[in-house]
């Protein structure tokens, strides 16, 4: 009997997504190559949208199935946010996910969660998507934890990642490793 790749071990987030009320991107991440091509990842957003926009996500998350994929959503002034699991991921841990995401925008934000502000401060959604999964694995789901990381970044680097050696790069990722591995 063959199983799934990730049976019994970690659950794998496929994607994250931050749409505008239009359902055109704000911040999106995909660590699968269920959607190979920039224009597959387009269709998927736009029906992904279509069908939630209907519903009354803006007090709890919603959950809902999907081209054999489980996405829990969540709609927050102009912002929707969406987590993509398989099939037979938990829910809940998708539900985590998710609201691990909006904690830490909302604190990064301070509390300002709409579009302009989230494009304003896009390198600090990005930061954040960074810090909650790498690869598909869950790496973290508290709010704090996250928002803390992604401020820390800003305020101790001081130069942009992108102006990083790779030796400096890798000694960041090792401590965040070391740092994730001791929790």
């Amino acid at each position: 009997m063959a199983f799934p790749l990730h049976y019994g071990s970690c659950p794998v987030v496929k994607n994250i997504l931050l749409l505008d009320s239009e359902g055109k991107r704000v911040a999106v991440k995909y660590y699968c190559d269920d959607w190979p091509t920039h224009s597959a990842k387009l269709a998927f957003e736009k029906s992904i949208f279509t069908k939630t926009q209907k519903t009354n996500a803006r007090t709890e998350a919603e959950i809902a199935m999907f081209d054999n994929n489980i996405v829990v959503y969540k709609f927050v002034q102009d912002l929707h946010f969406f987590v993509t699991g398989g099939d037979d991921e938990n829910e809940l841990i998708l539900a985590t996910v998710l609201q691990g995401f909006y904690d830490a925008v909302t604190l990064l934000l301070r509390s300002n969660v709409e579009q302009r502000e989230a494009l304003e401060n896009l390198d600090l959604i990005l930061l954040c998507l960074d810090e909650i999964v790498d690869g598909g694995m869950i790496l973290e789901t508290d709010g704090s934890v996250i928002a803390g990381k992604v401020a820390s970044h800003n305020m101790d680097d001081g130069s942009p990642i992108s102006e990083q050696t790779i030796s400096q790069a890798l000694a960041t990722a090792r401590e965040h490793l070391t740092r994730s591995l001791l929790r």
